[in-house]
């Protein structure tokens, strides 16, 4: 027996595994899923709590959960992600029923309802649906510091009148928080206080809100008394927040901060698939500079295809952050994305990620959603090429 085999048995004899470690390669595609999932779990890991939807969140905490939820749903994700502790949805994130009514109450509690008899007629008992009235009526009392309110509120309207917020229809249980400002019966409302969570009889979460009312008053109603509130009243709005400035515009103001542009490029080159493709393989980007020039030299780079391509549309921007905008734009079409391969002039593989198979009309629809704040409650749906709701 050699003496490399007499160390191979004592090392076995340790239960030593010298089988060698297997390097687990990953595809383009579940490198991507992990990137993802690594975006989400830094998020959750800054705030101490998973990304949540709602119209009142920052876009990418609305683009995170919607991903988290498709993660969740995909079996091909969730093999990749084994053993990842987000992968189940905690407690406070499953969809909870609504209020029960009367009937359903009283067969809970082993009611027979329709029988005519004493035990159905709850004398003394008010009807589920008059407490819910009482709770979204909520009594107003006087805002003792309302001059510290006033000003909001006139301001609110002059920028109302400037252009500079918009309203909009309030989505029926859209998110409500801190400094939030509607319209409300006519009247302008803001959300100066939102309390502690707390759970309802019905195991619902709620919290008591502390609402000022432009009129002077204030209450301290619940938090879904007022979303109910809000969906109930037909002419409702939401009043915009303007502090990250327009997104879009069609002509430059002065106090403009040039951000650049917004850019859909078709590819000129003579791929066979290319060619087959070309009215709906786009390349969106974004650039602080000229379009015309970055496009200069595209045939010689690879992030063109190594191909001359046309401009098919640009947006300016103004007071943006380009980079996220970017981001944001290609993880809402990921799902589009065009998965290929080419060598640079150097001979190195690339791998071209601003590419996607997106018809143009939904492209400039994505671009729409983005000028009207809503494209966090949207999807795309790539076996339809359409955008749809989440």
């Amino acid at each position: 027996m050699s003496r490399e085999q007499s160390d191979e048995d004592l090392l076995a004899s340790l239960g030593v595994d010298i089988a060698p470690v297997k390097k687990v390669e990953r595809s383009a595609r579940e490198q991507r899923i992990i990137a993802g999932f690594e975006e989400i779990v830094r998020f959750t890991k800054e705030n101490g709590r998973e990304p949540r939807h709602g119209e009142g969140r920052d876009i990418f905490e609305r683009i995170y959960a919607t991903r988290l939820d498709a993660i969740r749903k995909s079996g091909e994700c969730r093999k990749v992600l084994e053993g990842a502790e987000l992968l189940e949805a905690s407690q406070h994130d499953v969809s909870l029923r609504e209020d029960p009514d009367d009937e359903s109450l009283l067969n809970s509690l082993g009611v027979d309802w329709q029988k005519q008899a004493d035990v159905t007629y709850l004398k003394h008992v008010k009807p589920r649906a008059e407490i819910r009235a009482a709770e979204e009526v909520a009594k107003r009392d006087l805002c003792k510091d309302f001059g510290v309110f006033r000003p909001l509120f006139v301001s609110v309207q002059k920028e109302i009148e400037s252009g500079e917020r918009r309203t909009i229809k309030f989505k029926d249980n859209a998110e409500v928080n801190k400094g939030d400002l509607f319209i409300l019966d006519g009247q302008k409302i803001y959300v100066a206080a939102v309390g502690e969570p707390f759970i309802t009889e019905y195991e619902r979460p709620d919290r008591r809100l502390r609402v000022i009312y432009d009129n002077g008053t204030e209450n301290d109603m619940l938090l879904r008394s007022l979303q109910r509130a809000l969906n109930k009243d037909k002419a409702s709005r939401r009043i915009t927040d303007p502090s990250l400035g327009p997104l879009f515009s069609a002509e430059e103001e002065e106090d403009d901060l040039a951000a650049g542009y917004i850019y859909i490029l078709r590819s000129l080159s003579d791929e066979p698939f290319i060619v087959e493709n070309r009215t709906v393989i786009h390349k969106i980007g974004v650039t602080g500079g000229d379009v015309m020039k970055r496009i200069a030299n595209a045939k010689k780079d690879a992030t063109y295809l190594l191909a001359d391509v046309e401009i098919v549309q640009t947006f300016r921007l103004a007071n943006i952050n380009r980079k996220k905008l970017e981001v944001l734009l290609h993880q809402f079409l990921s799902a589009a994305r065009l998965d290929m391969e080419l060598k640079d002039r150097f001979g190195y593989v690339v791998e071209p990620k601003e590419w996607f198979l997106a018809p143009l009309p939904v492209i400039q629809e994505v671009v729409k959603k983005l000028m009207d704040g809503t494209i966090g409650d949207f999807r795309y749906d790539a076996g339809t090429a359409q955008i749809v709701k989440r």
